[in-house]
Formats: C-alpha cells, sequence, structure tokens
C-alpha cells in the first residue's frame, strides 16, 4: 500500500499516552503502520504516495468491539419484553437451525454495521454452532471486507438432560470442541504485532458447559502465545442462582477455581459483582466487557463501571447480540455507558467526600472521553493487543473520521470530541482498517451493503421456513 498523509484534521484525537488532542491534526501512514502524528505543519513535508485532505473532520482511533453474537441479527426484534432466561429459551430453537451460510452472511452484515459506525476491530462470540455451522465462515467474512477479526470460539456441551439451560440438540461434545479449537488456532491464529485474525477460546457460560470444559479450554488456550479466554459471567440472578446450587459457589468464585481469572481472560456483562469480586478482577487483571444496551433492553441491571474503572479493572465496551440489542453501534453503546453510570445509585462514589448519598446518580459518574477510551484503549487492553487502540508511530493504521458539518454536531464547536458521544450516535465518513480505506465519504469502497442485505432476507426466509 502507498504512503498516505492525512493532513488538515480539524480536531486529532490520539487516545496516546499523553492524551493529546491536536488541532489542524496529520497522520503520516507507511503501508499497514503509523509512521508519524502531528500538525499539519509538522508532517506537511513528509514525502506520501497520497493525500487525504480532512479539513471539517474530527479523527479517533477506530473503536474496539469487545462483545457480539452477529449470527443474532437473524432474529432481531424478537421476544421484546421477556427477560434473558425467557429469551434465551425462545430464540434456542430457532439458532437450532442455523447452517454455515447463515453464519456467514449475518456476519457480513454485522460486521459492515460495526464499521460504519466507526469500529475497526472487533470479537464474535459464536457459541452456537449447529449442522454444519464453523467460524472459518465468520473469519472468511472478516477478511472479505476488511475488518480486524479476533473469532471467538464458543461452546456449549452441558444440555438439558445434563442439568444446564440449552436443549441438547444445541450442543457438542467436548472433545469435539477441543478439537475443533485446535484445528482453528493452527489455521487461523496469528500472535504478531498488526495482526488481522486472532482466535478465542470462549465456553459460553457456567450454565451451558462443564467445568472440566473450561479447566481444558483454559488450558488449552495458555498453551498457546496470543490465546486469549472469554466468556459470559455473573449476567443474571438465575446464573448467580445456578452457581450456588451446582457449584456451591457464586459465578466470581465458580470462575476462579476453574482457572478462568486472569490478565488474559474477560467476561461480558460481570453486573452482579461485589466490591471484593471487583477488587479480584482487578488483583488478577481480569478484565469486563460492559454492553450497556444489552443490559437495558433485558432489564439486567446497571454494571459498577465507575468502581471498576477506579479500581483499577480493564473494561471494554461491547455491543453484544443483535438479538439482545437489536443494533451494532459502538458510538451508541459509549453514549449509554456514559449515560446508565450517571444515574445509577453509587454507594461507592456516595462514601466518597462530596458523594451525594442515597440511591441518586452523579453528573461526574462518567465523562464523554472516558466512554470513548473503553470503546479504544479499554477494548485493546481487553482482546491482549498493544497495537491498537491509540494513535501513535509504530501502532496499526486504524483510524476513523465523522464529518462536522451535519446537524446533530452542529453548535459543537467547544468540544467536538465529547460530541461524537452526547450527541451521537453517528456514522463514520472515512474508515481506514490496516492501512486500506473501507469506507470513503460515508461509503463503503468496495463492499455491497445491498447485495449482503439481499441474501441476509433470502437466508432469514429459509431459516423461519424450516
Amino acid at each position: 500500500m502507498p504512503r498516505l498523509l492525512v493532513k488538515n484534521i480539524d480536531l486529532l484525537a490520539t487516545f496516546d499516552g499523553t492524551r493529546r488532542e491536536i488541532s489542524d491534526g496529520a497522520l503520516l501512514i507507511d503501508d499497514n503502520v503509523i509512521e508519524a502524528v502531528g500538525t499539519t505543519a509538522e508532517l506537511s513535508a513528509s514525502s506520501a504516495d497520497e493525500v487525504l485532505d480532512l479539513s471539517g473532520h474530527v479523527v479517533m482511533p477506530g473503536m474496539v468491539n469487545t462483545h457480539h453474537h452477529m449470527y443474532q441479527n437473524l432474529t432481531r426484534v424478537m421476544a421484546q419484553n421477556d427477560e434473558l432466561l425467557v429469551w434465551l429459551k425462545t430464540l434456542y430453537p430457532i439458532w437450532a437451525e442455523l447452517d454455515d451460510d447463515a453464519i456467514g452472511v449475518s456476519a457480513r452484515v454485522a460486521m459492515a454495521e460495526l464499521i460504519h459506525s466507526g469500529c475497526t476491530t472487533s470479537s464474535d462470540h459464536l457459541y452456537i454452532l449447529p449442522n454444519n455451522c464453523t467460524l472459518d465462515a465468520t473469519i472468511g467474512a472478516a477478511r472479505d471486507i476488511g475488518l480486524r477479526f479476533h473469532a471467538a470460539r464458543g461452546a456449549m456441551s452441558r444440555g438439558e438432560s445434563q442439568g444446564g439451560l440449552p436443549p441438547d440438540r444445541c450442543v457438542e461434545k467436548e472433545e469435539d470442541i477441543l478439537k475443533d479449537a485446535e484445528r482453528l488456532i493452527g489455521s487461523y491464529h496469528d500472535a504478531s504485532r498488526h495482526s488481522m485474525s486472532r482466535i478465542i477460546l470462549a465456553p459460553c457460560s457456567p450454565f451451558s458447559v462443564t467445568p472440566e470444559l473450561m479447566r481444558d479450554a483454559a488450558s488449552l488456550a495458555r498453551s498457546h502465545k496470543g490465546v486469549n479466554l472469554h466468556s459470559h459471567l455473573a449476567e443474571e440472578l438465575f446464573e448467580e442462582k445456578y452457581c450456588l446450587e451446582i457449584y456451591g459457589k457464586r459465578p466470581v468464585e465458580f470462575a476462579e477455581s476453574v482457572g478462568w481469572l486472569g490478565d488474559d481472560v474477560w467476561f461480558a456483562h460481570s453486573i452482579f459483582m461485589t466490591g471484593d469480586e471487583i477488587d479480584r478482577f482487578a488483583e488478577t487483571g481480569t478484565g469486563v466487557a460492559h454492553c450497556p444496551s444489552a443490559n437495558m433492553r433485558c432489564g439486567q441491571g446497571i454494571a459498577k463501571i465507575r468502581e471498576m474503572l477506579d479500581k483499577g479493572v480493564k473494561v471494554g465496551l461491547g455491543v453484544d447480540g443483535s438479538a439482545s440489542n437489536d443494533t451494532s453501534n459502538l458510538f451508541m453503546e459509549a453514549r449509554l455507558a456514559l449515560m446508565l453510570q450517571r444515574v445509577a445509585p453509587h454507594h461507592y462514589l456516595s462514601e466518597k467526600p462530596g458523594g451525594r448519598g442515597g440511591f441518586g446518580g452523579t453528573p461526574t459518574a462518567l465523562s464523554a472521553r472516558e466512554a470513548l477510551e473503553m470503546a479504544t484503549r479499554g477494548g485493546a487492553a481487553l482482546l491482549g493487543r498493544n497495537d491498537i487502540g491509540h494513535l501513535a508511530p509504530g501502532m496499526c493504521a486504524d483510524f476513523i473520521a465523522v464529518k462536522r458539518s451535519q446537524l446533530g454536531l452542529s453548535g459543537t464547536e467547544r468540544d467536538p470530541l465529547a460530541a461524537l458521544v452526547l450527541c451521537g450516535p453517528f456514522k463514520v465518513d472515512y474508515s481506514y482498517i490496516n492501512g486500506r480505506q473501507i469506507i470513503a465519504r460515508g461509503d463503503f469502497a468496495s463492499f455491497d451493503v445491498e447485495a449482503a442485505m439481499a441474501e441476509h432476507r433470502a437466508v432469514m426466509d429459509r431459516i423461519y421456513r424450516q
């Protein structure tokens, strides 16, 4: 790829070590790596094969989505008013009809939606693999569209007949799960810097797998460099009850008993955690993917994100599945994360000097920049990446640009960066991933969105007829 000079940026938010925000900023990109960051005056004399003028734009690192179930966009707006337990039991039978074509097209649609709303790196937790479904379909979709991708080999092995929640037809044999995980690591996992493809091992939840699979998955992952671990934990009170009845432990204690705390582990949701359990996450380096839309949609509760951040827990953002969120927009997740923390009853904050006490919220609970930092640096930390999440020399050339001259941003001259959260959500005008232009002037450079949506509708029609 040619050397690219991006110049005349109204505001360049680097999210680097000093959190520089540069007026009239510029980036110099060599192939897929950032060579220099500075002002237009500083970099304008640099040799470049191409020049991109981003006058009138805010530029920031591409956002990192740390929890998703992409196949679920085939079952959007269903079970709209149900709690998670009923929601799952309603949708499991439909998901049991999935095949590899459905997995592939749902991934392409999900990835396009993510990229258009500012995501440049995403994980995907595929834990239901009936019929001929494989993660290969999602990995191929990411390569086609150009998304930096961490494919999470999820699994359910404990069906209803064994005391688990999912129907037996939705589970796999544990030896088959581990064998396929080995295959995926050998075929697709790239632990090198600037990698576009990595594999994660991700047994679904304490109520859908056995402790033995959790231990074996952890052992397998830790025998390969850069293969991290992911699962759901402390998402619902019925999960807490299940863990206490079956294992005699709370969810966090159960996770620790099977070797699932550590800096190579992050969990989705983690709503129902005590202060001591948050301390344990901080001590072990265990991370959390905060998914505010999905938690609100299913009426689950509000994760203690302010307390986690203050105690040093790694926190990123996730859109979660498109059937528990119904959209895939990280600007929206950042906005809702901010708003939720401000209305949450922060007993932790109320005990501090100046705290408001009682059950009220506080407008200082989370700032717009902290929300965006979770979406960038925080997500990178969860995925074990030190080459994405901020803009600096040597980092991956992943950045997004939002056009300021649009109705939703009119009047935001005082703080155009915070406006991306407070006034959003927005779509990006430009997206570069690994130095490659994916979106230009609001449109995909090579991906056919209309064709993908037509294929998506056809797959849905076929699945619902079965």
